[in-house]
């Protein structure tokens, strides 16, 4: 799990908008950018160009 105290003071670097964490796929989500950013060894891959383009159904 993501300390909590971190998620709170990530957002998105392309939206500014709050990031929510998907345990099961290990990303912190943006539904204002679309965008979902990897956490790699516990850290957030915070930059757009390693950042996964989420699906339709995940934005809803």
């Amino acid at each position: 799990m993501l300390d909590k105290s971190l998620l709170d003071v990530l957002v998105c670097p392309v939206s500014k908008a709050p990031l929510t964490w998907n345990e099961e796929r290990q990303e912190l989500q943006c539904k204002a950018s679309g965008l979902a950013y990897p956490v790699r060894d516990g850290i957030p891959v915070m930059i757009e160009s390693e950042a996964r383009r989420m699906e339709d159904d995940e934005l809803e």
